[in-house]
């Protein structure tokens, strides 16, 4: 019965998006080290204004750093590079479309990753063909 089911917490929610990365082909986790996974309700006002998103909902993940193609052995210290994941924007996605949670959490995943390795959508959407 759906009367005992219920959207999963923040918590729960970076569970399921660490179970899926521990998930992705080993070559490409590999290359993600440093990289910190997180996961919030939405975006700060401050990445929505940067994004000129016009609503909360409208953005699922973002990259936030300086990708590898970027980054060179003279760079400063700098801040992390993160991938957020935004649990509302997320379920409210879900709600809309005929895929799994856990479909659109790795695709998600997979894309704002790709943004650290400067990636093409072609490239993406063959790392999320080999993680099926």
């Amino acid at each position: 019965m759906w009367t005992e089911l219920k959207a999963p917490s923040l918590a729960e929610m970076e569970a399921m998006a660490h179970e899926v990365f521990e998930r992705l082909p080993a070559e490409f986790r590999g290359l993600c080290e440093g990289v910190i996974l997180r996961v919030d309700d939405f975006p700060t006002e401050e990445v929505l204004d940067e994004m000129d998103c016009e609503s909360e909902f409208d953005l699922l993940g973002l990259f936030q750093g300086v990708g590898l193609p970027q980054q060179s052995l003279g760079d400063v210290a700098r801040l992390p590079n993160m991938v957020w994941l935004y649990r509302r924007p997320i379920l409210d996605y879900w709600a809309e479309h005929d895929e799994s949670l856990g479909h659109i959490v790795r695709h998600v995943l997979i894309h704002e990753i790709g943004h650290h390795f400067g990636l093409s959508d072609d490239d993406m959407a063959a790392i999320e063909a080999q993680a099926e």
